[in-house]
């Protein structure tokens, strides 16, 4: 098994792409061309990092980072896929979370942030590759895409170093009409199955979901991408900020980032799955 510190190392490379902004609506408001570096050095003992961002006016702007330790606010897994972010919800505090995922020359990434008040306000999808890139980037995702039945196996991994998980997982999705959506998620976790439905809007390019008194929302985004979250996080409720990749036409992965009851990070999934049916 991978260190923390190879996981990361999986992530090395120039990689060239976007950091597009959205409306917690689905609105594109702004597209940035960026190019990431991120370089091993001292024998990969230290990471070095670089961020270039070309400006409206043309000019550009850079950010160098370099570390050789990881924080507690971020959890990897063996093919690089990733999140960081907020360890625990505060009131009057802004809130979110990085998650990224790699699949050979391409990489997407997501961020979610949260105003003071815990209502989900910016949302940034960065589409990436590699400069001799040949995987082409996958269209808008569709609630058709999701459509059908899902099976893949999960790892569960915990900020506070206890031992991985890894079950089984089924999803079923359908769509009822043009304006209503059903899903059912199984899972075999330590020999009990656990079997949660919910029943969403369609609404364009939007999906929500009512889970007790909360509002889950899925943003369907470029790449096949979807972004996943509450449209309000607090503490009293748990929550959870996902990731999800349409990779190829019956291939997703989605990564999803756990809060508790307390609003503290306690674990993060990533979900490799197939299009059955």
């Amino acid at each position: 098994m991978r260190s923390q510190w190879e996981c990361l190392l999986q992530n090395v490379g120039e990689w060239h792409g976007s950091f597009t902004r959205f409306s917690p609506q689905g609105e594109l408001l702004e597209d940035t061309p960026t190019v990431v570096s991120l370089e091993g050095i001292d024998n990969n003992q230290t990471m070095r990092q670089i961020i270039r961002r070309t400006l409206p006016n043309q000019t550009v702007d850079e950010k160098v980072l370099q570390y050789s330790t990881l924080g507690k606010q971020i959890l990897f897994f063996e093919n690089g896929a990733f999140s960081q972010g907020s360890i625990q919800l505060a009131p009057y505090s802004e809130f979110g979370a990085e998650h990224g995922l790699i699949v050979g020359d391409r990489r997407l990434r997501l961020v979610q942030l949260f105003d003071k008040t815990g209502k989900l306000d910016r949302i940034t999808l960065i589409r990436e590759k590699l400069p001799n890139a040949t995987t082409p980037e996958r269209p808008v995702l569709k609630v058709e895409d999701l459509v059908g039945e899902w099976h893949g196996e999960a790892v569960t991994r915990y900020p506070d170093g206890q031992v991985a998980d890894t079950y089984p997982t089924k999803l079923r999705v359908e769509k009822i009409s043009d304006t209503q959506i059903v899903q059912h998620l199984s899972i075999m976790q330590q020999g009990t199955q656990h079997t949660i439905s919910s029943t969403g809007k369609i609404s364009g390019s939007v999906l929500s979901f009512e889970t007790g008194s909360q509002w889950n929302q899925v943003l369907l985004l470029p790449d096949g991408a979807s972004a996943a979250s509450p449209q309000q996080v607090r503490i009293g409720q748990v929550f959870f900020l996902e990731l999800g990749w349409l990779i190829d036409s019956d291939r997703r992965q989605r990564i999803i980032r756990r809060y508790n009851e307390k609003g503290e990070w306690y674990s993060l999934t990533l979900v490799t799955e197939t299009q059955v049916n």
